[in-house]
């Protein structure tokens, strides 16, 4: 009796050391994780902060970019980020209007849609800015411009668009949808008048995510949006966005650390603004699904 205690206690130990180990390791590798991002944004932030003052955000470059400041980049940057936001929204909606409400449950058109929705958003960023260098700027003729690079964006962050908002959708409850049709509301006004409402802060959040992810993107804007740094004039003027501006300091002009680590600076700023927005968000819409 005594030795098969014995052997079972021998044969539990392992058990507990592996579960006394994993919550170490964890806690060691969310360390880890955390203190590589305070030293990444500790030291742009102690680089970059003595370059920030007024006139870096409202001057022009000067000396191609060693000098100046960055008016005409977050012009352009905000021009391209705004255009890919109303190019994707409104076919983001109606994608994952159609897949929730208007696609019946297993339907092999749906699962293709949706597997197509993963590749897509899994395609590296360097393939949709040749895809945009060629369909926008060469075949569409809009060459090296806001349009091009923001209509180029907009097939990157749609994945993301669709999906979360296919995710808000399908947390409305069912009884939303039968008491909109009790009430003789057509499946049109049933998804304007009640359930868009309710995916409401999932829509949002994939906005703001969109909108993250495109106001840092890098290689497809080489493409398609250009290099050029003065205040453009209309969207088909070429415009450098903020990340290709940090890029070229950084690799093609010699002395442009400095402003190149301010500009850098103020992205990660920005960037900040927007995941503490996304994720508030979120939390939202969990409280909101747990008390219904």
């Amino acid at each position: 009796m005594s030795d098969s205690f014995s052997s079972s206690t021998e044969r539990g130990r392992p058990h507990r050391i592996r579960d006394a180990l994993l919550p170490v390791a964890a806690h060691l590798g969310t360390l880890v994780l955390c203190g590589f991002a305070f030293w990444v944004i500790m030291d742009i932030v102690w680089r970059g902060a003595p370059g920030l003052d007024w006139s870096f955000f409202v001057d022009e470059p000067t000396s191609a970019g060693r000098g100046g400041g960055i008016a005409p980049i977050l012009v352009s940057t905000g021009l391209i980020v705004i255009t890919a936001i109303a190019a994707a929204t409104p076919l983001g909606l109606a994608a994952a209007i159609f897949l929730v409400e208007f696609m019946p449950t297993g339907s092999r058109f749906a699962a293709w849609t949706s597997l197509s929705l993963d590749v897509l958003a899994g395609v590296p960023s360097i393939v949709f800015g040749l895809f945009g260098s060629a369909f926008f700027g060469l075949w569409l003729g809009m060459g090296f411009s806001i349009l091009s690079g923001g209509l180029t964006l907009a097939c990157m962050i749609l994945p993301l668009l669709v999906r979360t908002t296919e995710q808000g959708l399908r947390m409305v409850p069912d009884d939303w949808r039968r008491g909109a049709a009790a009430l003789g509301l057509s499946r049109f006004s049933a998804v304007r008048l009640v359930l868009l409402p309710a995916a409401g802060s999932a829509v949002t959040a994939g906005l703001l995510l969109g909108l993250g992810r495109a106001t840092a993107e890098t290689a497809a804007l080489i493409y398609t949006s250009g290099y050029v740094d003065r205040m453009p004039s209309s969207l088909f003027d070429s415009g450098r966005a903020l990340s290709v501006h940090i890029y070229d300091l950084a690799m093609n002009v010699a002395g442009g650390d400095e402003n190149a680590y301010a500009s850098a600076l103020v992205l990660i700023l920005f960037l900040i603004v927007v995941n503490v927005a996304a994720m508030s968000i979120s939390d939202f819409l969990l409280r909101k699904k747990v008390s219904t």
